[in-house]
């Protein structure tokens, strides 16, 4: 079968045997080390989770799960060893998202005056009428620029 082939194409496959089957071949030590990096990096999301600082949590979530995106790119999709280009794309595209949660952030200042930090009323209402005791909206007050 093998003669068929290399005649059927040519020669210019001949010495196709040469190579792997697969592009990269990632030592377990490696893909092991990774898969643990990953476990660390979730418990410590977890734990921080129950950990009040504040707005800071958001972002150290957001942290954590970039530092775990790209563990996961480099090494189990075998970024590290690909050609220049696609880390190329990978950092742009990460950027580029990086860009958007920041102009979103930025466009939060705009609505801040509106937004409730209790139950919106007719939430409250509802809770009022059916579990006594749930906390009491209340609108932030309107900061003057």
């Amino acid at each position: 079968m093998a003669n068929s082939h290399s005649t059927a194409h040519g020669n210019a496959h001949a010495h196709a045997g040469d190579h792997p089957l697969v592009g990269h071949l990632v030592p377990v030590s490696t893909l092991l080390f990774t898969a643990f990096a990953l476990l660390v990096l979730t418990v410590i999301t977890v734990a921080v989770r129950y950990i009040d600082i504040g707005e800071f949590n958001i972002w150290v979530a957001i942290g954590i799960a970039v530092v775990k995106a790209a563990l996961v790119a480099t090494f189990f999709m075998h970024l590290r060893w690909d050609r220049p280009f696609n880390m190329l794309v990978f950092v742009g595209c990460t950027l580029f998202v990086i860009l958007m949660m920041a102009f979103c952030v930025l466009d939060t200042g705009q609505y801040r005056a509106s937004q409730y930090t209790g139950n919106p009323p007719v939430a409250q209402q509802t809770l009022d009428a059916n579990a006594p005791g749930a906390p009491v909206a209340q609108v932030k007050e309107q900061i003057n620029p």
